[in-house]
């Protein structure tokens, strides 16, 4: 490929839509083009980079033994409502586009694709004998994002490789989600990429296990939490770890203590000599369902921890047998808006009345308590008495009198001890999902009443396995962990082109005539080469080069009448003076190509 046949057009200044480097990058090399909010084109550079990405992930899963398919991305109503999906994506926040037809039937753009493929598999598959299935695609989803930012990170349309595994059992489920977590290492290793496997929370798509693959860069959107001898990893939505031990507050008399204008921990601390692990704060939260029920929710935590939302949500979930859609700290303007007594924030207690509740306008009348496992091992405590100006000292649950669920939905923290190994401490670094994989069982199955027949001829659900990567996602995410201040360093593998060859002056013979009997040497060894034939300073050329981040550059210049070129290595900065055949036999060793 020539330059001037290449449409490259690369900016100077750093366009102001972009917010971080690798989004900068690949909008000022001619990568992207922006169509709007969250909309691309995928420039012929790009193209190239998202074809070596997808080739990676086509061969790796084809040995695994996968099928690869494409499923339509116009999904019916039908099928989500089965599943109990459609609501949660199109109502509120979801994340759905969807529309209806010229007959007023409802359809969804796919976001991703259980339900459609649960359906195909259960009118194709019918006997354990059939069993395990492994089938694959690599198209187009589109999501709906509230706020679409950095470029290709969080887009609303997109490309992504999504699998699906179909069983018999649960031990088949995890054996293909053990196959499948050591083929996506291998493609990201292939890809040329340092990343992290973390343990995740499932959220919307369900199931019992999953898994994150993560590039680590500073501006990763995720938390991480890994142990120091790197064993345990885990999203800060899912990761776990022992409660640090706390001051324990002596036993004594129970009272009521004067707190006035004490309404955060600090506050109450620095007033009193109290330490915040010897306090229980407790938060008000108000939790929207698919039932279309809103619940209050008051939770109960020790005072120098904090609520993660996420195991929350997922408590809820489980306690109520509901989707939770939205969950959030309930506000005084809430408060107003359901006419009840005014709720005495900064001094409640576990133990505040279902009575405030009696005259709300929408919310349920009674009050769902969890207590989170620090607040549950205190012994003894302070709380707020639930009136203004008021909390209780040397109190117990006993005292309260009040009914607790116990879960874990706290955030584990960096310094944190681990539960496998209490002498590891966690981690944290920020991370960029690009995989996730998930032990979905039989959720999708059952809803969408998808079975097979086993091997005593009883009809059963199949047991069911979900892998997705990010491919647009994974091509961003490989420019954030590689570049410098003059531009992108593209790993070798998923390059645009592995070779640049530029010629430093166009009205030179000598070093046209060079440069271009060393692009057809490279060509015939089967090397990716673009030759720079712009009749542009050399200097430009050297910019450019270095933007697009072409992993090896060589230079036809002043040396070209001995028949010498430079060749060097964008990401070790070192350059060597060669001449043709040595070029030729170094990049086709690198490349593992045939050598001449």
């Amino acid at each position: 490929m020539r330059v001037s046949r290449l449409m490259l057009s690369t900016l100077r200044d750093v366009p102001a839509e972009a917010d971080i480097i690798s989004h900068q990058l690949l909008l000022r090399g001619g990568f992207i083009k922006r169509l709007t909010g969250g909309i691309y084109a995928y420039m012929p550079l790009l193209w190239k980079v998202l074809k070596k990405i997808t080739l990676i992930v086509e061969e790796e899963l084809s040995n695994k033994g996968c099928l690869q398919t494409l499923l339509p991305q116009l999904q019916p109503s039908e099928i989500w409502e089965k599943s109990g999906r459609w609501k949660p994506y199109t109502e509120g926040e979801g994340i759905m586009f969807s529309l209806k037809d010229r007959q007023g039937k409802e359809l969804g753009l796919g976001p991703t694709h259980e339900e459609v493929i649960t359906q195909i598999i259960s009118q194709t598959i019918h006997s354990y004998k059939q069993l395990p299935i492994n089938i694959f695609q690599i198209q187009t989803k589109f999501r709906d994002e509230i706020r679409p930012r950095f470029g290709l990170m969080r887009s609303r349309e997109f490309i992504m490789k999504d699998a699906y595994s179909f069983h018999a059992n649960e031990s088949d489920l995890q054996s293909t989600y053990s196959d499948m977590r050591n083929a996506y290492q291998n493609i990201f290793t292939k890809c040329g990429l340092d990343f992290v496997c973390v343990d995740a929370d499932s959220g919307a798509i369900g199931g019992a296990a999953s898994q994150e693959f993560m590039v680590t860069a500073k501006s990763g959107e995720d938390l991480i939490l890994i142990s120091s001898d790197g064993i345990y990893g885990a999203n800060q939505e899912k990761a776990i770890s022992i409660i640090p031990e706390g001051k324990s507050l002596e036993k004594n008399k129970p009272s009521i203590l004067k707190t006035t204008d004490q309404k955060t921990i600090e506050e109450l601390c620095s007033n009193n000599n109290f330490h915040p692990n010897q306090i229980i704060k407790v938060l008000a939260y108000i939790a929207t369902c698919d039932d279309n029920k809103k619940y209050p929710i008051i939770v109960s935590i020790r005072g120098d921890q904090e609520v993660n939302e996420t195991k929350l949500s997922n408590q809820i979930s489980q306690i109520l047998k509901q989707i939770v859609l939205d969950i959030r700290p309930i506000s005084n303007e809430d408060v107003q808006e359901q006419g009840i007594d005014n709720i005495p924030f900064g001094y409640l207690g576990p133990d505040l009345s279902d009575d405030l509740l009696s005259k709300a306008k929408v919310w349920e009348k009674k009050f769902l308590r969890i207590a989170d496992i620090s607040a549950k091992d205190l012994k003894s405590f302070i709380c707020g008495n639930n009136t203004k100006d008021e909390h209780k000292i040397f109190f117990n649950w006993s005292l309260l009198n009040t009914e607790q669920l116990t879960s874990d939905i706290r955030n584990a923290k960096a310094g944190d001890r681990c539960i496998h190994d209490k002498t590891q401490k966690l981690k944290e670094c920020r991370g960029i999902e690009i995989g996730h994989i998930f032990q979905l069982g039989t959720k999708y199955s059952k809803s969408l009443n998808a079975t097979f027949t086993n091997d005593k001829g009883l009809e059963e659900p199949f047991w069911m396995g979900c892998y997705g990567i990010g491919i647009s996602r994974l091509a961003q995410a490989a420019v954030e962990q590689n570049h410098d201040d003059s531009g992108i360093i593209w790993p070798v593998s998923i390059a645009p082109f592995e070779v640049i060859i530029i010629i430093a002056n166009m009205k030179n013979s000598e070093q046209k005539k060079l440069a271009e009997k060393i692009y057809q040497k490279l060509m015939e060894n089967r090397v990716d080469v673009l030759l720079d034939d712009r009749d542009e300073r050399a200097g430009l050329k050297f910019k450019d080069s270095d933007l697009i981040g072409i992993p090896w550059r060589i230079v036809a210049g002043r040396e070209a009448n001995s028949g010498l070129v430079e060749l060097h290595n964008r990401k070790t900065k070192i350059t060597e003076s060669l001449d043709l055949e040595s070029v030729v036999k170094k990049l086709s060793e690198e490349f593992k190509t045939k050598k001449l």
